[in-house]
């Protein structure tokens, strides 16, 4: 009797029983990598860069800052350099565009339009709700198409 390396695979008990099935509960869940790399693409920059900072640019608050400027001052009142205060007034530039370079390597010129589309949904959902969730909607549809193709 042949010994099938799917069923090792799989650590099914009928591995030596020849069953090419292994039972449901020994089998291991697969998830596609463009399903995980869309996933992670969409709630990370579309929902997170774009959705969410024009929901807080509409609202008038930005987290963001907020807590660099609280750290800026916490450290500022520890080790007073003005080098350390520079490098505090510059780090939500350098964030800023880390995290788009980070939308455009991952999803290029496509997914940077749907970090964009989700950013006019977040800035536009105090005056808008449904065109915002279509617009949100779109941004969702353009970020998981931008994961699977390479223009």
């Amino acid at each position: 009797m042949r010994v099938n390396n799917r069923n090792l695979f799989f650590m099914s008990p009928r591995i030596f029983t020849g069953d090419p099935d292994p039972p449901a509960a020994c089998r291991v869940k697969r998830t596609s990598t463009m399903a995980k790399r869309s996933r992670t693409y969409i709630w990370q920059f579309v929902i997170g860069l774009g959705f969410l900072s024009g929901l807080w640019t509409a609202v008038g608050i930005d987290p963001r800052e907020v807590v660099l400027n609280l750290l800026g001052t916490v450290t500022g009142e520890i080790y007073p350099d003005p080098l350390i205060r520079q490098l505090f007034i510059l780090l939500p530039a350098i964030l800023l565009i880390l995290s788009v370079r980070g939308a455009y390597m991952r999803g290029k010129s496509l997914g940077l339009a749907s970090v964009l589309i989700a950013y006019v949904a977040g800035l536009s959902i105090l005056m808008a709700l449904w065109t915002s969730l279509v617009l949100l909607l779109a941004a969702i549809v353009t970020g998981y198409l931008a994961t699977g193709r390479r223009w």
